[in-house]
C-alpha cells in the first residue's frame, strides 16, 4: 500500500488510522469474551494501527513532515462496561499516540488521536447490539443532546491533518458532544 501511494503521489503527508472492530461486537461481560474475539479486536484495533504507522513513518521521515491521526474512543476514557476488549484496544491507541508522538517528533511528524463518542455509523446503525435505550442513555450524558453522526468528526480530523495543527502532537481530542470533559 505504501509503495503504491508513493509511486502514485511521490509522498505521504497524512495517515488516518480508522480501522476497527466495533459495530459487530456484542455487549459481553469481560469474563465471557472469547479469546479469539479478544485477539481479533486487538489485531485490528491495535496491531493494524501499529503496522500502518510503522509502514508510513520512513517516508514521512525522508520528507521531514507528516501527520498521523489515530481514531480512539471515549470508551477508554469512560471505562465503558461490557466491551472490555474494545475499551482496552482504544486505551492502547491513546497510549500509542502519546508514545509515537515522542518518538517521531524530532522528524516533524505529528501524531494525535480523535476519541469519538458513540457515533451513528453504518456499523452501529445496522448492528442489533445497540438498543434505542442504550443510545438514548448515551445521548442523555452529553451536553449537546443529540446523536453523533460521522460528519461530526470530519472537522477535527481535517484540523489535525492540516498545517494549522503543526504544533499539536501527542494529544487526544474528545469529540462526543460534551459527555467526557477533560
Amino acid at each position: 500500500l505504501v509503495a503504491q501511494v508513493l509511486a502514485r503521489f511521490g509522498r505521504i503527508d497524512v495517515l488516518v488510522n480508522n480501522a476497527a472492530l466495533f459495530g459487530d461486537l456484542a455487549h459481553t461481560p469481560f469474563e465471557d469474551i472469547a479469546e479469539d474475539e479478544w485477539d481479533a479486536v486487538m489485531c485490528v484495533n491495535v496491531r493494524g494501527l501499529w503496522l500502518m504507522s510503522k509502514a508510513v513513518v520512513p517516508a514521512m521521515r525522508r520528507q521531514g513532515y507528516g501527520k498521523i491521526v489515530n481514531i480512539a474512543s471515549t470508551t477508554a476514557l469512560k471505562g465503558t462496561p461490557m466491551m472490555l476488549h474494545y475499551v482496552s484496544s482504544k486505551g492502547a491507541v491513546i497510549a500509542m499516540t502519546r508514545a509515537m508522538a515522542r518518538e517521531v517528533g524530532a522528524d516533524n511528524i505529528c501524531v494525535n488521536a480523535v476519541a469519538p463518542g458513540l457515533t451513528m455509523s453504518e456499523g452501529v446503525v445496522e448492528n442489533g447490539h445497540w438498543s434505542e435505550e442504550w443510545i438514548d442513555r448515551n445521548v442523555a450524558s452529553r451536553a449537546l443532546k443529540r446523536r453523533a453522526l460521522p460528519a461530526d468528526l470530519v472537522g477535527t480530523v481535517l484540523f489535525l491533518a492540516s498545517r494549522e495543527a503543526d504544533f499539536v502532537t501527542g494529544q487526544t481530542m474528545v469529540i462526543d458532544g460534551g459527555a467526557v470533559a477533560h
